[in-house]
């Protein structure tokens, strides 16, 4: 019975140890699992990029690059508006030109020329751009003073004039506004080459519009602007780049004095219409680009405060992918605030090394290099 027992109890003690050592076998590996899992969580919370100030912004301009790039109603409209133009244009002053030259003959020009090169004191001919142009129409309804008298029968003749300017700053407005020079037409036309332009910006009026037109950074970028374009120079002489160019492809002489050379070129009705329709166009052109602006100025309202809600770079992220708008994190993270790339520590700690102790050669040693660089190039052949 003593050993029955003892057998027993050694038995007992056996199997309780197997059942030990597999519950340990299966609570460690399983508490080793759980380890692993909340390492990698927390690794992988405590990985997550927090957005600062400096991503939200270039996260934004990535955002706002690629809604420029995006082909859309009002881009496509502008877009073909853009290559409709400089054929408009040039149909249009085949138009001015014969206008012109009806008024004011070329022999009575070319006599204009001759007296004015002959006499100091004639100064009656010029080069011009800008004309006023008028044709003889009748008044739709009566016309009535201050006491409602009809000064202006319904029917009578009536003169009917606009200004026209086929400068690349001409005014696209008509009626009394007709005068100014506006540089809309300028910057939507020559949009691409102004943005490829460090310090210029087409789209800063559009973006600046309701604030003061005479802030210094808006000032700034239009003088920017003008300056490229070599718009509002003072006198054609003085006009440089594309505004000298555009400029002299629509000039022609014409008899006058001053402004406009001082004259009323008379033409029909039909003609008239068309130079209208051309100026409208003009206006059309500039209003899509402010439209197509203006839209995206709009998306990114929204996208702006959006980022300044987000926590972390992949919600950023995310919201750019759900725009069907690529962006990698490391276009952000490892780019500096103006886009450019940063170096590895490596190469940046080689290339500020290199730019330290730097021997200046005298002029013996710089001899000496250039016969060892020639001797060496003879040896190699």
């Amino acid at each position: 019975m003593v050993v029955s027992i003892k057998n027993n109890s050694t038995t007992g003690c056996a199997q309780n140890q197997d059942l030990t050592n597999n519950l340990m076998c299966g609570i460690i590996p399983n508490m080793q699992n759980n380890n692993q899992h909340t390492g990698v969580r927390m690794t992988a919370k405590k990985n997550r990029i927090r957005l600062n100030q400096e991503y939200r912004n270039k996260i934004a301009n990535k955002i706002e690059e690629r809604l420029q790039m995006e082909d859309t109603i009002e881009k496509d409209r502008y877009l073909q508006l853009r290559e409709q133009m400089k054929p408009l244009q040039d149909k249009t002053w085949e138009l001015m030109y014969s206008i012109g030259r009806e008024n004011y003959p070329q022999e009575d020009v070319d006599m204009a020329w001759h007296l004015q090169n002959k006499y100091q004191n004639v100064n009656t001919i010029a080069p011009d751009s800008c004309f006023h142009v008028a044709y003889m129409g009748e008044h739709e309804e009566d016309k009535l003073d201050y006491n409602d008298r009809v000064v202006e029968k319904k029917g009578s003749p009536k003169m009917i004039e606009e200004h026209f300017d086929f400068k690349i700053n001409g005014s696209i407005h008509t009626g009394s506004s007709s005068h100014s020079k506006d540089s809309a037409f300028g910057y939507a036309y020559y949009r691409d080459e102004l943005k490829a332009q460090e310090g210029c910006n087409p789209d800063i009026d559009i973006l600046m519009h309701d604030k003061d037109s005479n802030n210094p950074y808006q000032r700034k970028i239009t003088e920017a602007n003008d300056k490229y374009l070599g718009m509002n120079c003072s006198g054609r002489e003085n006009a440089t780049s594309y505004q000298k160019e555009w400029d002299n492809n629509y000039s022609m002489d014409l008899i006058g004095r001053e402004y406009c050379r001082d004259r009323q070129l008379m033409t029909t009705k039909e003609n008239y219409e068309q130079l209208i329709f051309w100026k409208n166009q003009k206006s059309q052109f500039v209003m899509a680009h402010e439209n197509w602006i203006k839209s995206i100025m709009a998306q990114m309202k929204e996208i702006k405060i959006g980022l300044k809600g987000y926590k972390y770079l992949d919600e950023a992220l995310e919201l750019a992918t759900e725009l069907g708008l690529e962006i990698n994190e490391i276009e952000i993270v490892q780019t500096n605030s103006t886009g450019l790339t940063i170096f590895n520590p490596k190469n940046l700690a080689d290339r500020i090394k290199g730019m330290k102790n730097v021997k200046k050669m005298t002029v013996q040693e710089k001899i000496l290099a250039r016969q060892e660089y020639e001797r060496q190039a003879n040896n190699l052949n």
